[in-house]
């Protein structure tokens, strides 16, 4: 199977915003104009899928709306991108009612985070479609502490160049959505290395909870020549995280995993760098591999973009990382 490179954006461009699993609803007034405004001070405009207001007991539209909004989207000639609203828990729901060969004859950059990592790995399992873990639009919503996200949103979406991902200086995970004036800023320490090693591959991964959900499925992406990001949110503490990487680890084709790179955990997972290095340590199936923690992606912020299905360069040595990714 070919990779597909979606276009770049640029500015006059129109995205789409969808909501693939939780409903567009639950996102307040004033973070949506302030999402808006973003996106257009980007030289971007904002269109929505006609299906986002819906909802349901599950907090989320029918599935056959949602498939809707998605083919439409990617069918549409004027959008150049699309953004899931926010994540969720039932995005993986879509994944058989899917037109893959639609996605792959329209081809355009497909961008989100955590719940959407089901649909981001499985298009581009089925279809060759490098799609991007980035920022929902609802992130961009937010009014301090977002020029990382942003940097990087420019460097890996709009701009055609190998991009190097560096820490950034300060990190937050306050409920910023209830408060955008009172913010909580903490000092970054950087990359840690668990492992020292240095690894090339395909970059495959996002939330891991969720990536799990494609295990013997034919959604699930080769973990051939692979470098995996992966990250959890506030529900994962040591014993969950450790379960679920084993799970991973136990998948064929493990062995071809290159390198792995670790999001940032939440403070409400009192997951502290003492355990994460435990389980790390632990694993035999780890032992040569390369292993960077403390990376910004995730549910802190501030995050970068990262392309899935695109290219990953990791050297981690003691005081030095370097990771670059490449879209091709």
């Amino acid at each position: 199977m070919n990779t597909i490179i979606p276009n770049r954006l640029q500015p006059g461009d129109e995205i789409r915003v969808i909501a693939p699993s939780t409903t567009h609803r639950i996102i307040s007034e004033e973070n949506a104009k302030q999402a808006i405004s973003t996106f257009e001070k980007l030289g971007l405009k904002v269109t929505y899928g006609k299906n986002i207001m819906a909802t349901s007991a599950l907090l989320t539209a029918p599935i056959e709306k949602r498939i809707e909004d998605l083919h439409d989207a990617f069918l549409d000639s004027k959008v150049k991108g699309i953004f899931s609203t926010i994540g969720g828990f039932t995005s993986n729901q879509l994944l058989k009612y899917l037109d893959y060969e639609l996605i792959r004859d329209n081809p355009k950059i497909f961008c989100g985070y955590s719940d959407i990592t089901a649909l981001q790995n499985a298009i581009y399992t089925k279809t060759g479609l490098v799609t991007f873990s980035g920022p929902a639009f609802s992130s961009l919503g937010m009014k301090k502490g977002l020029d990382y996200t942003l940097e990087y949103f420019k460097k890996v979406l709009m701009e055609d160049c190998e991009v190097e991902l560096k820490p950034s200086l300060h990190w937050s995970n306050d409920m910023w959505y209830q408060n955008q004036e009172n913010r909580e800023f903490i000092p970054n320490s950087g990359y840690k290395v668990i492992h020292e090693g240095s690894a090339a591959g395909r970059l495959i991964g996002g939330n891991l909870c969720t990536f799990n959900l494609l295990q013997g499925t034919e959604f699930m992406p080769s973990l051939e020549n692979s470098i995996l990001f992966l990250e959890d949110d506030s529900e994962v503490n040591a014993r969950t995280f450790d379960r679920d990487l084993q799970s991973l680890i136990h998948q064929p084709g493990f062995s071809g995993v290159k390198g792995i790179v670790i999001g940032r955990f939440e403070k409400a997972s009192h997951f502290s760098d003492e355990e994460l290095r435990y389980v790390i340590q632990t694993k035999e199936e780890l032992r040569n591999l390369p292993v960077v923690v403390n990376a910004d992606f995730g549910h802190t912020t501030p995050i970068f973009t990262f392309p899935i299905g695109g290219k990953c360069e990791v050297d981690a040595q003691k005081g030095r990382v370097s990771i670059k990714i490449a879209n091709q």
